[in-house]
């Protein structure tokens, strides 16, 4: 059992639940939208938002977040046509804005915690393919009209109150640094629970903990696994050499967050995981479990076609996966 995993995730969903409940992320949004002025602008900036939020929040919060409000902001600027590519490349951008840190997504904090990855060496693996994700994410923004917009009537959303802001930031940082290896996790987990007693201690129900038990069970199915030497050796033989595909496939039908705790336990290649975990997170619906978020999200409107979104989905998936398979394999092959 990977009790550090466990108490980064908590602590980690608890610090951004708090600086969620105070409005920080739609202000800061809010503020950036200010001064759209083309469609094309705030199909830009709504895909960037989560596209880096998710690199410290985690690609689940950047859609909770901001899918909702892009619908909002789309609605009122009189653009409901872009409702579902700009929802689309929401989730895109998060799911691979997300693989830059190892805070961006539950198996990246994993895989960084169970192979003991350098912070840096994790960083500059994670970037060419980050870098080059946006590039994408830019062409294909510019494939949407370039109309003028007015989003002046978008409602002024409070500041954050600046004492818990700054408790809260304080939090993050308390958690950064066990992330970084500078305090232990017991620590950590200590300082925070008791801090968010004092807060706000209603955060403790919004923790997923379905996927802090998803975990528990996946560590207890796979420690039992390798202790069984025949079954041990035949996965190891299976999965060597073979881990950036395997873990691009395997996402597809189990998820990408299942699929690092299952094929970790059986090789040490964890840039080949990083990689296929991550860039696993495209193609179907439940490659990544984020994507289900802003499905739902979008299925939950008025006069929505599911239909026409899980083909746009599924189009700028296969496009998006198809490019970053074979940048990944090249990277592998060569540097």
């Amino acid at each position: 059992m990977d009790w550090r995993v466990l108490a980064l995730l908590f602590g980690l969903m608890l610090v951004v639940k708090g600086l969620q409940s105070i409005g920080l992320f739609q202000y800061l949004g809010t503020k950036l939208l200010s001064h759209t002025k083309t469609a094309r602008q705030l199909s830009l900036l709504l895909t960037a938002l989560c596209f880096f939020s998710a690199m410290l929040i985690t690609n689940d919060v950047a859609l909770i977040t901001f899918v909702p409000f892009a619908v909002m902001v789309l609605i009122m600027a009189g653009e409901k046509r872009l409702l579902i590519p700009v929802i689309v490349l929401q989730t895109v951008s998060a799911n691979l804005g997300s693989m830059l840190t190892p805070i961006g997504n539950p198996q990246n904090l994993y895989l960084y915690s169970a192979f003991s990855i350098p912070m840096k060496t994790f960083l500059l693996q994670m970037l060419p393919l980050t870098v080059l994700s946006f590039f994408l994410l830019i062409l294909c923004n510019l494939t949407l009209p370039n109309e003028r917009i007015q989003v002046e009537a978008l409602k002024e959303i409070p500041a954050p109150h600046r004492s818990r802001l700054i408790c809260y930031l304080l939090l993050f940082l308390v958690a950064l640094s066990c992330v970084l290896r500078l305090l232990t996790w017991p620590v950590m987990l200590v300082i925070l629970v008791l801090a968010v007693l004092l807060l706000d201690r209603t955060l403790f129900r919004s923790v997923d903990y379905f996927l802090l038990l998803t975990f528990v069970c996946f560590f207890l199915f796979i420690g039992n696994m390798e202790r069984i030497p025949a079954v041990s050796g035949l996965m190891r033989t299976f999965i060597r050499g073979r881990e950036l595909p395997l873990s691009i496939l395997f996402s597809q039908c189990i998820s990408n967050m299942p699929t690092a705790i299952l094929l970790s336990g059986f090789t040490e290649k964890s840039r080949d995981l990083l990689y296929g975990v991550n860039i696993g997170g495209l193609g179907t619906l439940i490659a990544s479990l984020a994507s289900v978020i802003s499905f739902r999200i979008y299925g939950a409107g008025e006069n929505v076609s599911k239909g026409k979104y899980l083909k746009a989905f599924t189009l700028y998936n296969i496009l998006f996966l198809a490019v970053l398979s074979a940048a990944a394999a090249l990277l592998l092959k060569f540097c």
